[in-house]
């Protein structure tokens, strides 16, 4: 089932996308106010005879007639033109600590600017930010912020690093992109969560500008993302091989879904599958669920489990795993893999790592691989 088809049986069930919903960092639009779009050509797209194009962003290949828009919602054709309608069109607006995209291996205990516009090319039956992620754009107000203006707010607030992420980034690609252009011109980090449901050659682009990715890995079963992502997960894959072999930083999570992704013996074939293909020292986070969106049936997961999935994962030879969503667990600490003294202590987002020195452990000297400064 396509999007628009998705969308017509979620209404006709009584889902009512979007209908009388808080925005995450906005409202949403309207529909006196009119809807606030861009109109800015798109990047990756071919031009196909009698005004049709093709997008070659994500692994959707979405081929659209004239005044049609993609999966995603967000990038319409105009006459045989590809457009982004929301370039610089922002919904959400925040300052996080970067323990909270997550990111335990990138600069510590400071914040990120954390921004996003609405839209996602996958539709994920847990989504936690769906209400930006699964309307469109005219649905959910949203206001102008450049991407000069958006580098000079986190400057201005002292955030070493903007942060692309609550809905999925890869469908306001050219306004990241620009973005971090101008981040990095003023010194700024840049670092993106994402679901990795990117073709090869933007996500290659992407690298060139980026430091660091976070990939939810939402299953290892091409089974799951077909009834729970409505997306694929070789693409996904690839993007976690892809990232794993550039300069940017790598981490991985893995939001563990009561009956539906946590047998042990898959998440021990997906440790398996990390380490041999992105290596020991990727950090991963088992994450623990809870009910929203269109899965309200299952409970939060067991702590148990969690901890099950850490060792699993330790057993498989990876370095550093972490337990999430766990406030105060022990698992949300790093550990030095030479001596196994803590090096970073974490307590929900107040963070101590005053035992990490240069990139070292203080103790023995052991390096901890990650972006320290």
């Amino acid at each position: 089932m396509n999007r628009r088809g998705f969308l017509r049986g979620a209404a006709g069930a009584g889902l009512a996308l979007g209908a009388g919903l808080p925005a995450i960092g906005g409202r949403l639009a309207s529909a006196a106010a009119g809807p606030n779009l861009s109109r800015i050509e798109a990047r990756y797209y071919v031009k196909r005879p009698d005004r049709e194009i093709e997008c070659r962003l994500c692994p959707r290949f979405c081929r659209l007639g004239d005044k049609e828009r993609g999966y995603c919602g967000v990038r319409e054709n105009i006459g045989g033109t590809y457009y982004t309608l929301v370039y610089g069109k922002v919904c959400s607006l925040n300052i996080d600590p970067i323990e909270k995209k997550p990111f335990y291996h990138v600069l510590p205990g400071t914040a990120a600017l954390s921004l996003a516009t609405a839209g996602c090319n996958v539709n994920c039956r847990f989504c936690q930010n769906w209400e930006i992620s699964q309307v469109r754009p005219e649905q959910i107000e949203s206001f102008d912020l450049a991407p000069e203006a958006a580098a000079a707010r986190a400057a201005g607030s002292q955030c070493p690093s903007i942060a692309y992420t609550y809905s999925e980034p890869t469908v306001f690609f050219e306004y990241m992109y620009d973005t971090a252009v101008q981040a990095k011109r003023r010194g700024i980090r840049n670092v993106v969560v994402t679901g990795g449901h990117i073709n090869p050659e933007p996500l290659a682009d992407l690298l060139e500008v980026v430091d660091a990715v976070k990939v939810d890995l939402k299953g290892f079963s091409e089974a799951f993302y077909a009834e729970y992502v409505r997306g694929d997960l070789k693409p996904v894959l690839e993007t976690i091989r892809a990232v794993a072999k550039s300069k940017a930083w790598l981490e991985i999570v893995y939001l563990v879904i009561p009956t539906l992704n946590d047998r042990m013996d898959g998440i021990r074939d997906m440790c398996r599958w990390i380490n041999g293909e992105a290596g020991d020292s990727v950090p991963v986070h088992f994450t623990r669920f809870h009910p929203m969106y269109l899965v309200k049936n299952l409970p939060p997961t067991p702590v148990s489990t969690l901890e099950a999935a850490q060792r699993v994962a330790l057993e498989e030879g990876l370095r550093f795993v972490y337990v999430g969503n766990v406030p105060g667990h022990g698992g949300e600490n790093t550990n030095c893999p030479g001596c196994g003294r803590e090096v970073i202590s974490r307590v929900g987002y107040r963070v101590d790592a005053g035992r990490l020195k240069k990139g070292k452990c203080a103790i023995c000297g052991t390096p901890i691989p990650g972006i320290w400064a």
